[in-house]
This record gives C-alpha cells, structure tokens and sequence, in this order.
C-alpha cells in the first residue's frame, strides 16, 4: 500500500469502527436525532412533490437522496487532517447505524413477553416491524421479532457500514436516506403502490450485498448461539431466494439456520394479509429466541464493522496516485452521478429507454469510479 493511500485510508476505518463501537455504548437522543430530522424534511417534500405515479416517486427519491450524498462529498472534502476526518467519520456512522436500537427494543418486547405484559409488547411492536400486533399471540411475537432482527442487522448496521467502507461520508449518508425512504414510502399500500416504488427499488439495489455478507457473517458467528457455519449456509442456499424480498429472505433464512428455527408463515399487515413460505427446518421461535437472535445479531455487527475497516483500506490499496490534471471534485466523490442515473433508470421500462438509462449509469459510474481514484 502506498504511504498516500495509507493516510487516505485509515481515518475512514477508525471512524467506521470508532464510530459502530459508539452506537453499541451511546444511546441515541430521544429527540433531535439527525435521521429522525432527515425523515421530518423528507415527509414534508413528499407532500409537495406527491402523486400516485412511478414518475413523481422517482424523482422524489432523486431530490430526498442526491442532495444528502452531495453534501456528504462537500463535507468529507473540507474536513481538515486525518483525525478530523475519522472524527467526523465517528460521528456520522454513529448516527446512521441503528443495531443497538435494534437490539434494546427486541429485549424490551422479551423482556414483556417473559412478564407475561403482552399489551406492552404490543406497544413496542411497531417500533420493530409493520405488522398487526393485535393480530399476534406469544409465539407470533417471537417470529416477529426475531425476523425483525434478522432483517434490521442487515439494513440498520451492515449496509451503512458496507457502504461508508466503499464511498466514506456519501455512502454513509447516502445508503441511510434511501433507506429511510423506503420506510416511509416503499410499501405496498393504496397511497405508495406507484410512488414508493424507486424509492423501494433502489433500496434493493443498495442492499443485495449487504444482504449476502449478512448471511455470510451470520455463518461465521453461528457458534455463538450453538449453531454450524455450514448449516446456516446450506439453509440460505436453499430458502434465502423463496422470500418476497430479493435480500430480507437471505438474512432470515441465516438467522433460522443459526438458531436451528423455521421463520415465515402468515403476517397481518392491518387489512393485508400474506403468506409467506416458511425458511429454515428447526422448530418455531419461542420468546428466548429474542435474546439469542440479539446475541448474535451484536456478534453480526462486529463482525460488520471489522469488515468495513478491511474493506476500507483494501480499496484504498488498489488506487492510484492522484494527477493535478485529473482532481477529484466533491461531486465525484459524492457518488450522487450514479445515484442519479440509477434513480432514472428506475423510471425508465425495458427496451430503448432502459438500454439508455443504463448507458447513463454506466457512464455516471465512471465518471463517479475516476473521481475516486483522483483523490
């Protein structure tokens, strides 16, 4: 690795790590947390901006999301030496993962379910998941929560992190304001059947591989709840792909393989109802798998952030010397090109336009990828 790189390199995985150790061992306000704020001024541009088409949805998501990755690419541009940098790297990562949170509401809800209160997990069940509480017996809100885990170690932690580890402060901020759009706006309701659907779609797309190191990660920390690697991967081989979701069902399906459980069934979404094929070959959840699923879930999350140092400073080992004929700009940096371009080619079907739309990210890729290695 070249001394440049090197120095260019280390502050983004001391503050990925610094910044993962923070949310384990610093609660998040309750108020004024910086996400809750981004949501607020999302939800207030989705009222001026809203119409039931896939066209106002993209470029919905295009206007919430490009300027957040762009003033992230601002931010990591003027930041001052290396500790400023993984100082500021600290701070934003611990404002963008969300597995302690995770993991404290899942104990709460083991926590009523063991008292037998089940009206305060009823309470807390919507701070996890979008089901229908009322709808859930002992047993319903094990499988809730633990798939809730499941999934959320994979959106809330490893996702940011991966993303932080690949474009530093742009894909940090960026990857987390899709993914509160998607909360907001990407299910399957009457109102965001058409506008939701870029915002939903490009979260997919931001989380197929995070979805996969998950699982991938869950393997490795299997032990921990007196699981096997190998049964975990064979159990995401064979059910991972069966979920409606093309990413949550390979976390799920891990998480049942390393907990020796079977996940899925019917869920009550208020008057929608899906059944959803069953992942895994154990028993059903019961009320001590929520600590066990939290358990590993924080070893999942350990793991993440190790992952993303490393990644960090291999990427930085295979870029170039910077030229003063090529400098990188913010915007290079940002990453906000191909954000852009992906959000298009959402808007845009298959055939002539889709073959354009994906000559534009291709190209938006580029320019973003040369950028990078100028700086």
């Amino acid at each position: 690795m070249k001394k440049q790189d090197r120095r260019s390199a280390w502050p983004t995985a001391a503050g990925l790590l610094c910044g993962a150790l923070l949310d384990r061992v610093l609660p998040d306000p309750e108020s004024g947390h910086p996400v809750a704020v981004y949501g607020r001024a999302a939800g207030r541009l989705e009222r001026l901006v809203y119409r039931p088409s896939q066209g106002r949805g993209a470029a919905f998501t295009l206007l919430a999301v490009a300027p957040v990755a762009a003033g992230a690419g601002l931010l990591h541009s003027r930041c001052g030496g290396p500790g400023v940098r993984a100082a500021v790297t600290c701070g934003v990562t611990w404002a963008v993962v969300g597995g302690a949170m995770l993991g404290r509401e899942a104990e709460a809800i083991a926590g009523a379910l063991e008292a037998g209160d089940l009206d305060e997990a009823r309470r807390r069940l919507p701070g996890l998941c979008g089901r229908d509480p009322q709808a859930l017996d002992e047993r319903g809100f094990a499988r809730a929560t633990v798939e809730s885990v499941a999934e959320n170690t994979s959106d809330a932690v490893v996702a940011p992190l991966l993303w932080g580890a690949v474009l530093g402060l742009p894909g940090l901020c960026g990857y987390r304001a899709v993914n509160t759009l998607d909360a907001m706006v990407g299910h399957r309701s009457p109102r965001y059947a058409r506008f939701g659907w870029a915002s939903a779609r490009l979260d997919d797309v931001l989380n197929w591989a995070p979805a996969r190191l998950t699982a991938a990660l869950t393997a490795a920390a299997a032990p921990v709840v007196g699981g096997s690697p190998a049964h975990v991967l064979r159990m995401r081989a064979r059910y991972g792909s069966r979920h409606p979701s093309p990413n949550a069902g390979h976390c799920e399906a891990a998480f049942a393989g390393a907990l020796d459980l079977r996940l899925g069934g019917r869920n009550v979404y208020g008057s929608r109802v899906e059944d959803r094929p069953e992942l895994g070959e154990g028993r059903s959840p019961e009320v001590t798998d929520i600590r066990r699923a939290v358990r590993l879930a924080r070893t999942v999350n350990a793991a993440a952030a190790g992952t993303a140092a490393a990644t960090a400073l291999a990427l930085a080992a295979r870029g170039t010397r910077p030229t003063r004929s090529a400098p990188a700009t913010a915007v290079d940096r940002s990453g906000v090109p191909t954000l852009a371009a992906g959000a298009l080619s959402l808007l845009l079907r298959p055939g002539a336009k889709g073959r354009l739309a994906r000559r534009l990210a291709a190209h938006a890729a580029f320019g973003t990828l040369r950028g990078r290695r100028a700086s």
